[in-house]
C-alpha cells in the first residue's frame, strides 16, 4: 500500500489549491481537533469535508448508524446541531450525495484530500463559499 505524504498540518492545502482555512472551533472539529480537516495516513476516515450540517442531512447520518446529534460526554462529544460546521468523513459525505441528503460544503475549509474520494465537480453545486 502506498502511503500518501501529507505536510505539516499548518499547510495543507484547500479543494481549490489554496489555503486551508478553519472549519469549526465551536464546535471543535477536525480529526485533530483543530478546527481545521486536516489529515494525515492515520486519518482512516478521510474527516476532510467542511460541511454545514442540516437537520436533513443528522437524521440521514443517524439513520446510517452514525448518531452525530447525541452527546457523548464519555468521548467529549457535544452532539451537533443544523447550523454548525463540522469535517464530515468524505465517504459518508459521498452516501448523503448519491442518497440526495448531502449538506452543504465550504470549499476553502475542505481539504484537497478529499478529491482522493470525492470529485470537485460533485463538491461544486454544494458549495455555500464560491464567488
Amino acid at each position: 500500500m502506498k502511503t500518501r505524504d501529507f505536510p505539516g498540518r499548518g499547510s495543507q492545502l484547500n479543494v481549490l489549491g489554496g489555503p486551508l482555512l478553519t472549519c469549526s472551533d465551536r464546535p471543535l472539529t477536525g480529526f485533530f481537533r483543530d478546527g481545521c480537516c486536516n489529515t494525515s495516513e492515520d486519518d482512516l476516515g478521510s474527516h476532510t469535508i467542511c460541511v454545514l450540517l442540516s437537520e436533513e442531512f443528522l437524521e440521514f447520518s443517524r439513520m446510517a448508524g452514525n448518531d452525530l446529534s447525541t452527546p457523548r460526554p464519555e468521548f467529549g462529544f457535544p452532539g451537533l446541531q443544523a447550523g454548525q460546521r463540522w469535517c464530515l468523513c468524505a465517504a459518508r459525505w459521498v452516501q448523503a450525495h448519491l442518497a440526495g441528503r448531502a449538506p452543504k460544503v465550504f470549499l476553502n475549509s475542505t481539504n484537497q484530500a478529499a478529491l482522493e474520494i470525492v470529485p470537485l465537480d460533485q463538491l461544486k453545486p454544494y458549495a455555500v463559499d464560491l464567488h
